[in-house]
């Protein structure tokens, strides 16, 4: 076996890759975060829809999406080994020793968080982006007066194999933009209308903070980021940022539908 090997084999090595994996995760947390704040917008789904066309047709953005799915794979299989070394050796999860009754209640249960999580990750790609790539959506058809961007007409159009996935045209006549797109939006509105399902997310938001309160401080400190100068930095964006705004944000999109739209 490679030196190369023989180091991403070992417990440091193991260490190593989840930390790599999860911070990169950290950072599409933000992306995607970004992305579905569109949600929000009052303008029945433009704006979200015009971003799930670009996350799927982007050229570098794909190529990052299987670099995605990758480190979701291999931060699970990697935590799942780590789980069951600590079975049979002392805790090692990432940098911090986790065994002790006196450490956090989240790094004694990472992998009940993470557990939670994957069982969502998989929900949630099979509601959203499978449909996505797979199922016949219907269409939305966008309407943007030039003179007022915000007088937005929306109708929908049934799924045709032959017609373009997105399509941004202006009509000089009419005096309006015209966007025909995936109507991606209705499906997350009658989702997050689902009381079972907008409970799931909230309860994996929920594990999200938790699980990044601990991973993210945890990742820097395997990598070696720990000198004390950064420390404060690090755990405040360890906790405000990643453990409490963000998994907040999400958790904010499927209540807002499901009780004021």
């Amino acid at each position: 076996m490679s030196n190369f090997a023989k180091t991403f084999s070992s417990s440091l090595g193991k260490k190593l890759i989840m930390a790599a994996t999860g911070l990169f995760l950290c950072t599409f947390l933000i992306v995607h975060l970004v992305g579905n704040l569109q949600l929000f917008k009052d303008d029945a789904g433009q704006a979200f829809n015009a971003y799930a066309y670009f996350m799927t047709h982007f050229t570098p953005i794909k190529v990052v999406s299987y670099l995605l799915y990758a480190s979701i794979i291999i931060h699970a299989v990697y935590a799942l080994v780590i789980t069951m070394g600590n079975k049979k050796a002392r805790p090692i999860g990432y940098a911090v020793q986790a065994g002790s009754q006196n450490s956090p209640w989240t790094s004694r249960n990472m992998g009940i968080l993470g557990t939670v999580l994957l069982v969502f990750i998989v929900i949630h790609m099979s509601n959203f982006w499978w449909k996505y790539h797979n199922a016949e959506l219907p269409y939305a058809k966008y309407e943007i007066s030039l003179d007022d961007p915000s007088d937005i007409t929306v109708s929908e159009l049934p799924w045709d194999a032959k017609r373009l996935v997105h399509s941004d045209y202006v009509d000089t006549q009419a005096g309006k933009q015209v966007i025909v797109s995936k109507d991606l939006y209705k499906v997350v509105a009658h989702s997050f209308k689902t009381g079972w399902y907008v409970l799931l997310y909230v309860i994996s938001m929920a594990a999200l903070a938790f699980h990044l309160i601990h991973g993210f401080r945890s990742a820097f400190q395997t990598v070696g980021w720990d000198n004390r100068k950064y420390v404060p930095i690090i755990r405040f964006f360890g906790v405000w940022i990643f453990g409490v705004l963000i998994p907040v944000l999400f958790a904010a999109m499927p209540v807002y539908f499901y009780f004021f739209k």
